[in-house]
């Protein structure tokens, strides 16, 4: 299927290299046998639903469908659509009543994490949900060494705006600083809802 962005480019799927199956440090991992970060985080979202946990969801993203083609009455395949729109951040949901909302990347990059992943409509919509009180982060993968961290979008936007000073990347020793780092688990797979319960308490604690 061929599917073009609204400036009439063409979108190509990128293609995801599996990072090999690690142990991090001492801890017991899970790590993804074979799975992208998007596919750890969609069954980390099941696994919250199916314990009623929290209700999170991947945004769809709309697009028109100029070309479909039929080769059977009972199946259509799409060969040609358009992204109606820019999409904002990946995921977004309710947990303990309150708004989440986060984007969740990858690199193979070891030692930094490239800021160029970020697009400008991304950072302008984090920055409106921060606006609303909302909680808003990324979650950052480095899949050759397989590091997971969860960075708060405030921090974030922090080193976007840092780019017109040079700034083209986080190192891992900021994230290690700034920066959550988390584990592979079993279910979910990746808990990032344990960070997550500390950005709500802090956050409760300084009202």
């Amino acid at each position: 299927m061929v599917v073009n962005y609204p400036n009439g480019k063409h979108y190509a799927k990128p293609e995801i290299k599996r990072p090999p199956q690690k142990k991090t440090r001492n801890l017991t991992t899970f790590s993804n046998r074979g799975m992208s970060l998007e596919d750890d985080i969609n069954d980390s979202n099941i696994s919250y639903l199916r314990q009623e946990r929290a209700v999170i969801h991947k945004k769809p993203t709309p697009i028109q469908i100029v070309n479909v083609d039929y080769p059977k009455r009972s199946a259509a395949v799409i060969k040609e659509a358009y992204f109606r729109q820019a999409s904002t951040t990946d995921y977004n949901g309710v947990y303990r009543g309150l708004y989440l909302d986060f984007e969740a990347k990858e690199t193979k990059n070891k030692l930094s994490f490239p800021l160029k992943n970020f697009h400008q409509h991304q950072i302008t919509h984090m920055h409106q949900c921060l606006k609303q009180k909302g909680i808003c982060f990324v979650i950052l993968r480095f899949s050759s060494t397989n590091r997971l961290f969860l960075l708060e979008a405030k921090q974030l936007l922090t080193y976007w705006e840092k780019q017109a000073d040079g700034r083209k990347s986080i190192p891992v020793s900021e994230l290690e600083k700034v920066g959550y780092e988390m584990y592979y688990g079993f279910s979910p797979r990746i808990p990032y809802l344990d960070v997550v319960d500390q950005l709500i308490d802090q956050s409760l604690s300084n009202i």
